[in-house]
């Protein structure tokens, strides 16, 4: 195909959405003639369920719950005025919150302003807020935001390390929709801990977002934390980040809210639309179903041309791959669905991965996110005619050309500039594409199995390490390789497992464990030292 051909098809399939300043470009996609005839029946489905999802139905019924992420921008399409209101007062809490933090109304003890955060919260309580804060964030941000996303000892230590001396001026929000999620009640009891050894008090700094009545809201209420917001159970994590889980960091960090829930706003009236050439999320879960048969036999690479857009490919890691990394369909037939999601950023890519990408194993489709304003204010030209961000224009499009005449595949979404508005349209514009997705392909997009047999799985672990733990309390000073433990606690087929518990803890203070080397690895007899 000649430049003038590509030039034709890239005018006929170019998709122009001005209302959010987004374009989505499939011309570099091979589908055949044909494809939108033959996918418009299962595309129409797939509009008359994200209707009824939409409207309230039991779109998680493993849960026994609804999914209404969408109206959180939109509350007027909840299905009863009492849900409305709910989403509209919540709001407006988040936001005079943000304000009273502000203006000092809402302060530390001794009336210091609070000048940082720290978001404790795990998954989509954490990757959404991470990725708003990322990309709107600036020099001028009221606060300053901070994350404990993980229960890494390490990690933990490095982010106090950098909070410092500022912890007394420090508010924590505490998040978990059951207040029993394990890492993020491991992160409230660390901060507790260190805000203790500074002497503050922690309730004085806390505010918890969490579902009415559970276990984190008893203890905010018992404690008299400074504030508590709504999760509500029919918004899933990973589509939580327009609910009180990301709107309260992000107004305490300065960002407009309100902006943000605009721009997602408009994209789901966009992405409403029945006409499936003028829906970028159709033409999005449609390219997606293309690109991997849809069955997930090639990988989604993004690689968005912006500083400000690295975290977007983490963020869309949990949204694309909970979502649709199912075992099953929805009528029970094993399918082993999913698309895997990874990316890094132009044009650093150009000295990673996309050497792989032109010349290697053709086992992906790229997505390329164009932002054309490069900065506020002029831009110095670097050499004559030419400034840093036309460089970077020209790597992207270079990069889009070598992979196309490789026969790679690509899609490119192109937006104006890159503000709250913006941010917002990107969010809801693959929610969207997830969701008719996962009908074309008849899996649950709102349920994640995988997930709670991991913590299940976990459980069990610790389960066992209480159990050898305790038996080398019982016969302190006394050695026992791991074979040995796994005997005597009736663990014979854990024998790994156990064995992995004990170098942990040998490795660690924390329980009092040592181990003595022996002939090989696995003749090490661990004992207590307490």
């Amino acid at each position: 195909m000649d430049k003038l051909q590509l030039w034709e098809r890239y005018k006929n399939h170019l998709n122009v959405n001005p209302a959010i300043g987004l374009m989505l470009d499939i011309s570099r996609m091979g589908f055949p003639d044909g494809f939108f005839n033959e996918m418009e029946q299962r595309m129409q489905k797939a509009f008359d369920d994200m209707a009824l999802l939409e409207g309230g139905g039991m779109a998680n019924p493993d849960e026994g719950r609804m999914v209404g992420h969408y109206w959180l921008r939109e509350p007027g399409l909840a299905p009863t005025a009492e849900l409305a209101a709910e989403i509209e007062f919540t709001f407006r809490g988040v936001k005079e919150f943000a304000v009273a933090v502000h203006d000092g109304t809402v302060s530390a003890p001794g009336g210091r302003r609070f000048t940082r955060m720290l978001a404790v919260g795990i998954g989509g309580s954490a990757l959404g807020p991470q990725f708003v804060a990322d990309a709107l964030g600036s020099s001028s941000d009221r606060m300053r935001v901070h994350f404990f996303d993980n229960t890494d000892p390490d990690g933990m230590d490095r982010v106090l390390g950098e909070i410092g001396a500022g912890l007394g001026e420090t508010l924590t929000i505490v998040i978990s929709k059951s207040g029993g999620t394990k890492e993020t009640r491991n992160g409230m009891l660390e901060a507790r801990r260190a805000y203790q050894a500074a002497g503050l008090a922690f309730a004085r700094h806390a505010v918890a977002v969490t579902g009415n009545g559970s276990e984190l809201d008893r203890t905010a209420a018992e404690e008299g934390w400074l504030a508590r917001f709504p999760m509500w159970d029919w918004v899933g994590g990973r589509t939580s980040v327009m609910s009180a889980v990301g709107l309260l960091p992000a107004a305490l960090q300065g960002i407009d809210i309100d902006a943000l829930l605009e721009g997602a706003r408009l994209c789901d009236g966009i992405t409403r639309s029945r006409e499936t050439r003028a829906n970028p999320a159709a033409l999005l879960a449609l390219m997606w179903h293309h690109a991997t048969a849809g069955s997930g036999a090639k990988d989604m690479v993004l690689l968005p041309y912006k500083d400000r857009l690295l975290l977007f490919s983490r963020y869309l890691q949990q949204l694309v791959m909970e979502s649709l990394g199912k075992e099953r369909d929805l009528n029970g037939n094993l399918v082993n669905q999913g698309i895997a999601v990874y990316g890094n950023k132009g044009s650093t890519d150009q000295h990673a991965y996309v050497q792989q990408l032109r010349e290697g194993v053709n086992n992906f489709f790229v997505t390329f996110i164009e932002v054309l304003k490069d900065r506020e204010g002029k831009s110095m030209e670097v050499e004559e005619g030419a400034t840093s961000g036309d460089y970077l224009s020209g790597f992207f499009q270079g990069t889009r050309q070598a992979l196309f005449e490789n026969s790679r595949e690509s899609l490119t979404i192109t937006v104006d500039r890159l503000d709250a508005r913006t941010i917002g349209a990107l969010i809801a514009l693959y929610e969207r594409a997830v969701g008719l997705y996962a009908c074309l392909v008849n899996v649950n997009a709102y349920h994640q199995p995988g997930v709670e047999a991991g913590k299940k799985a976990a459980g069990v672990v610790l389960k066992l390490q209480g159990e050898t733990l305790s038996y080398l309390r019982e016969n302190g000073g006394k050695g026992f390789t791991a074979e040995e433990i796994a005997s005597v606690i009736g663990a014979e087929n854990e024998v790994e497992t156990v064995f992995k518990l004990l170098l942990h803890a040998s490795a660690n203070g924390d329980h009092g464990i040592a181990g003595e080397d022996g002939e090989t690895v696995f003749t090490r007899k661990f004992r207590c030292e307490r």
